[in-house]
């Protein structure tokens, strides 16, 4: 099982990125995927989290309304749109596979396998 995050970079403060998690060994139609952060200095945070089998969608309040989380199945593939960034958004973004349940989505122990995570760097 693998899974590869892509699309970091350096943006400034408004702008938009689009991650991706790609995903091998596995499909991801039959797991739940979550986005993560990790900014210096703190603790790995969940972001967003896409259900396997409704597709149901769920973000943290720091990012909701600007992220959106989607999937393509086809392609075994998650994306993160991340709009109007701040530099308080300046993290790595990992992306994990897991079957959490309902009241941990965001808690990164409920998650089995890991990608190498991309660095996101908002400029103010």
């Amino acid at each position: 099982v693998q899974l590869q995050a892509s699309g970091g970079g350096l943006v400034q403060a408004g702008g938009s990125l689009r991650l991706s998690c790609a995903g091998s060994g596995f499909r991801s139609v039959d797991y739940g995927v979550g986005w993560f952060r990790q900014a210096p200095g703190k603790e790995r945070e969940g972001v967003s989290y896409i259900r396997s089998s409704s597709g149901s969608t769920y973000y943290a309040d720091s990012v909701k309304g600007r992220f959106t989380i989607s999937r393509d199945n086809a392609k075994n593939t998650v994306y993160l749109q991340m709009n109007s960034l701040k530099p308080e958004d300046t993290a790595v973004y990992y992306c994990a596979v897991g079957r959490p349940v309902s009241s941990a989505r965001f808690t990164s122990g409920m998650y089995y396998y890991w990608g190498q995570g991309t660095l996101v760097t908002v400029s103010s």
